[in-house]
């Protein structure tokens, strides 16, 4: 059995990243990095419509090419959506012997990462991944978590992000503020200045009892 992964979110934005193929599956994996920020490279002799608009648009850089051991270079992810696994492979081994982390579409042997299915609400992301086992299986599960999750999840948690940045430049490190964030994470937060979780949290006492010389607990 394979030792578990490691469940990362990582920042993409202005990362070089490399993906080989143009069709469906290609398209798809340059959307995702396209989220991310990602400047997106692309190598395949022809390709999807869509692929042709997003070059249009300046949002990726097409090599009209097949796949040389070149394109690795400076690259710091790579994927090989090629239709032929035998040139998948070869990719995946050109980028682990760069030391660039790679994945061979739907070739689990063949990935140092997967793509997960994600449920986004906002800054709120749930990855979920079964390891290349059963992307089905993560996709029901993805879909499951959505009708959970209410739309409004995204924009209470940036009101609630707002607020706890507040708390922190406010107060001093210790349980009560801890207690405090955990007390915000279950309430309502709105926009109004009136706001009654915003009013809770501004008002509290500053001083964690803990950090008085003489405390109640010290003795």
């Amino acid at each position: 059995m394979s030792a578990p992964l490691l469940p990362l979110f990582v920042k993409l934005e202005g990362r070089p990243c490399l993906v080989v193929g143009a069709g469906g599956i290609g398209l798809q994996k340059v959307r995702s990095l396209l989220e991310c920020g990602a400047k997106v490279t692309v190598v395949a002799p022809d390709g999807r419509d869509e692929m042709r608009d997003l070059e249009k648009q300046k949002r990726i850089v097409w090599r009209r090419r097949r796949y040389g051991i070149e394109d690795i270079d400076g690259q710091q992810l790579v994927i090989a959506a090629t239709s032929d696994p035998e040139v998948n492979h070869a990719i995946y081994g050109d980028a682990t012997a760069a030391g660039v982390l790679a994945n061979a579409v739907d070739d689990p042997p063949f990935c140092d990462f997967y793509f997960g299915s994600v449920v986004r609400r906002g800054p709120l992301q749930i990855g979920i991944s079964t390891a290349g086992e059963s992307p089905a299986l993560a996709q029901r599960l993805r879909q499951q978590l959505e009708a959970l999750l209410d739309k409004g999840t995204g924009p209470w948690l940036q009101r609630l992000g707002a607020l706890r940045r507040e708390v922190l430049a406010a107060y001093p490190t210790g349980e009560r503020r801890n207690d405090l964030l955990r007390t915000l994470a279950t309430r309502d937060v709105c926009d109004s200045p009136e706001c009654p979780s915003r009013a809770m949290a501004l008002e509290t006492p500053r001083q964690d009892p803990r950090q008085e010389r003489g405390s109640w607990w010290l003795t």
